[in-house]
């Protein structure tokens, strides 16, 4: 398929409100252009690990070089998707690192990468990891604190705000008027949210104040669109926490289940007027309106800790394409390592990340395109370790997933 050239870009605008901060830019010739190239369209998902412990960590790292950043550049480069989401990539309202990514890794080609890779459209806005909530989430009788303990109690586990954030990279225009966030929807207001239960005394474990008051989203879900030559497209993008990391009451798994649930409920029918976004707007997604989901959703089918009928009641909804699952010879490879010590039920070639001799691989990273597209290609970018691409393959514990969709409606 037929990749973007370089292009000059220019700053067209900057949507601030109370809720996000947008940042796109475009060049309208280089539009043009890419309306009219090939309608196949690579959509890829990518948890970068471009994350850091300190605030303004990511951006001084990416000011010195970093070799972990050349290496997701390699990568980007070598797969060149049209539409990109970039997990655990630091959030910053300057969006200094998002600039820097780009001018200092993408535009300038990588060892192991191909030519350099632009892309004139962008979204990143806050997300709640690393925000403080003032309440004690984690019950050990103080709000806050210091390192580990301060970051169980931000709407999302962090040591900053903005820590483990998101990147949106696009090679098509951005309707920035029209993306919705639900960064702050409340968990309680979810139809059966799974509130977690105390085990030894089955009474719920955050108090009614507290649950009232608790964030659905650990980082934010976003519906992007992007306006694709066969038509808008809906980027449906998030990033739910890991369903570890807790006690016997199952927070984080409960949290992580209901995180991927929101986007079945927004494809699935009905008025939902519990289901509003950060400007007040209320309901699901237009019925007839096509759609990518994406984003490291931290949960296997078969495999982990994870609390498994949420991923697959995503993968079997109606409005969900049916596909191969993406595969790759690495993960394959790896999985073989572990066989004696992890049990691993799942297809070893479909893992998308490698957490350990005690975790194993594990399929946690998606792209689920809508109904209404014809799926042309599919893979995962972990080649095996007597492949040269492996050098550059390493420079985060997962792998980017893509698939490429034919821009006309499937019949």
């Amino acid at each position: 398929m037929s990749r973007l050239p370089l292009l000059l870009a220019a700053p067209l605008a900057l949507l601030l409100s109370a809720c996000t901060q947008v940042n796109v830019k475009g060049d309208p010739e280089a539009w043009a252009r890419a309306m009219s190239a090939d309608t196949t369209l690579r959509v890829a998902t990518y948890n970068t690990s471009l994350y850091d412990d300190e605030t303004g960590g990511l951006v001084r790292r990416l000011e010195s070089g970093d070799g972990g950043a050349r290496k997701i550049a390699a990568v980007l480069q070598r797969v060149r998707p049209d539409l990109v989401l970039l997990n655990e990539f630091d959030f910053d309202e300057q969006g200094r690192a998002a600039d820097l990514f780009q001018q200092h890794y993408l535009e300038i080609a990588q060892p192991g990468g191909g030519d350099p890779l632009r892309y004139p459209y962008r979204y990143f806005a806050p997300v709640n990891t690393g925000v403080p909530s003032g309440l004690d989430l984690d019950r050990n009788g103080t709000a806050g604190g210091e390192g580990r303990n301060r970051g169980n109690d931000a709407w999302g586990y962090g040591l900053h705000p903005g820590q483990y954030g998101m990147l949106v990279l696009s090679k098509y225009p951005i309707d920035a008027e029209q993306v919705r966030t639900f960064q702050k929807l409340k968990w309680s207001a979810m139809p059966d949210a799974r509130m977690p239960v105390d085990p030894k005394t089955n009474a719920p474990w955050y108090p009614a104040e507290i649950w009232s008051q608790l964030r659905l989203s650990s980082k934010s879900h976003w519906d992007v669109p992007v306006r694709t030559p066969s038509g808008v497209v809906h980027f449906l993008v998030s990033h739910p926490t890991p369903p570890v990391f807790d006690g016997p009451e199952d927070r984080n798994g409960a949290r992580n289940a209901d995180e991927i649930r929101l986007w079945s409920e927004y494809l699935s029918d009905g008025a939902k007027p519990w289901l509003c976004d950060d400007r007040g707007r209320c309901g699901g997604l237009a019925s007839n309106a096509r759609f990518v989901i994406a984003g490291d959703l931290n949960n296997d089918p078969v495999d982990g800790d994870g609390r498994h009928e949420a991923i697959v009641e995503l993968l079997e909804h109606p409005r969900v394409l049916r596909y191969a699952t993406p595969r790759s010879a690495g993960a394959a490879e790896k999985t073989a390592q572990y066989a004696a010590g992890v049990v691993h039920r799942g297809a070893p070639e479909h893992a998308t990340g490698d957490f350990g001799p005690k975790a194993g691989t594990m399929r946690l990273d998606y792209v689920l395109p809508s109904v209404g597209f014809a799926l042309k290609d599919s893979g995962v970018f972990w080649p095996s370790s007597t492949s040269s691409d492996a050098a550059i393959a390493d420079g985060s514990d997962h792998h980017l997933v893509w698939v490429d969709l034919d821009g006309t409606v499937s019949k």
